[in-house]
């Protein structure tokens, strides 16, 4: 073969494969994206706890009935599992919980909200919740605020020994005391 008749074979086929390589497609922006919060003393501290989770929207629904309905274990968000990062012991609850990376679900409720903090990872929604591994479960109250948040939100403020984790969503206010040991 001519040097000439490679060249041309091989630009030939780099464009074959080069169109190829730009019409791939990829998804579009998630409907409930994902958001990750962390905990931290000051800005530029390690921190102390991270949270990785979807943010569903109202659009028009209510939470309770449509969306994270009370009396049922939710995934605390939207797709994968709610995961939260203790980067050191803590105290959740009144219980004693080594750092480590969980999965956060929540039992939503019209006057209080169950929380769970289980061992299983990398899960979709609650579909394969197992309560055999919770590593615990306790009960706080849920209020309101003044402003409706569209979208799923969790925060954190710092309080004495650690901080209060906030749920958020419409005028739904939940707080999670948590203590670093």
């Amino acid at each position: 073969m001519s040097k000439k008749l490679i060249a041309g074979i091989t630009l030939i086929l780099a464009v074959i494969f080069s169109s190829e390589i730009q019409a791939q497609n990829f998804s579009g922006i998630d409907k409930s994206p994902a958001d990750i919060v962390y905990y931290r003393i000051e800005r530029s501290s390690p921190p102390l706890i991270k949270v990785v989770y979807g943010r569903p929207m109202l659009k028009g629904r209510s939470v309770g009935k449509d969306l994270a309905p009370f009396g049922e274990v939710w995934r605390t968000g939207a797709n994968e599992a709610t995961e939260i990062r203790f980067y050191q012991n803590v105290s959740i609850g009144g219980k004693a919980v080594p750092a480590g990376t969980y999965s956060l679900f929540t039992i939503p409720g019209e006057k209080e909200w169950t929380i769970i903090i289980n061992k299983d990872l990398d899960v979709w929604g609650a579909f394969s919740y197992n309560e055999a591994n919770d590593v615990l479960r306790f009960n706080v109250p849920s209020g309101s605020g003044d402003k409706s948040l569209e979208a799923f939100s969790i925060a954190f403020e710092p309080a004495e020994n650690g901080a209060n984790m906030l749920l958020g969503w419409d005028k739904l206010r939940v707080a999670v005391p948590i203590t670093i040991l």
